[in-house]
């Protein structure tokens, strides 16, 4: 049987390593980082999914975009990914920040420390779910029937995975021009993958960012 991988893909931060500011709210789910310039090289490509003109970039970066859905069963994501809230719900109204037609088209695992029912949305449920990082990722496999999993953030949710070694590839978007200072942070610098991961880097032909590719070694 085929294996199933554990995937970072399309992970941007800024050049100091953040994936995300500080003061996440409904209005800013970056909190002071500007999404728009964090991810204006994806939104730049033919195979972007909310483009509404003709057009777009080709090439790496349109690869990595279109490539983004290929084979994925299930995603794993941290509650900053799914909304702004912490602590015990107070509100089960809140169904993330996509609404009626969420992106995902599969199941999602959301970590929390509060769980919730799950909610489907289209063709997407979420899972809320309590568990560390192995046992929600074998929860994940089975949900994926064969086919991988995305491990689609935040930052820390990132950095639990890589400290569990669970992650077999990532893909992560280094916005050269963009330094936050604070929040979110997944690394000081990428060479602290180095000692179990192989690494390409390939700059993106806008200039914006560096497509840092990581496989397990």
């Amino acid at each position: 049987m085929k294996q199933q991988l554990l995937k970072v893909q399309n992970f941007n931060v800024s050049a100091d390593g953040f994936g995300a500011g500080q003061g996440q709210s409904l209005e800013r789910p970056f909190g002071h980082a500007d999404p728009g310039q964090m991810f204006a090289w994806a939104g730049a490509t033919a195979s972007w999914p909310n483009r509404t003109d003709p057009g777009g970039s080709r090439g790496i970066d349109d690869y990595l975009t279109r490539d983004y859905s290929h084979n994925i069963g299930a995603e794993i994501m941290g509650r900053g990914k799914f909304g702004p809230q912490y602590g015990p719900w107070q509100d089960h109204e809140w169904r993330g920040w996509w609404g009626d037609e969420p992106p995902f088209h599969t199941p999602v695992f959301v970590l929390t420390h509060h769980t919730r029912p799950s909610i489907t949305l289209s063709d997407t449920t979420f899972h809320f779910v309590d568990a560390d990082p192995g046992t929600v990722l074998k929860q994940a496999r089975v949900a994926a029937q064969g086919k991988d999993i995305r491990l689609g953030g935040g930052a820390t949710t990132v950095r639990e995975f890589l400290e569990a070694d669970l992650v077999d590839t990532l893909h992560v978007a280094v916005a050269d021009g963009v330094e936050l200072g604070s929040g979110a942070k997944l690394w000081d610098s990428p060479d602290e993958l180095l000692d179990r991961f192989h690494l390409d880097v390939v700059p993106s032909p806008t200039g914006a960012v560096r497509h840092h590719l990581f496989w397990r070694k």
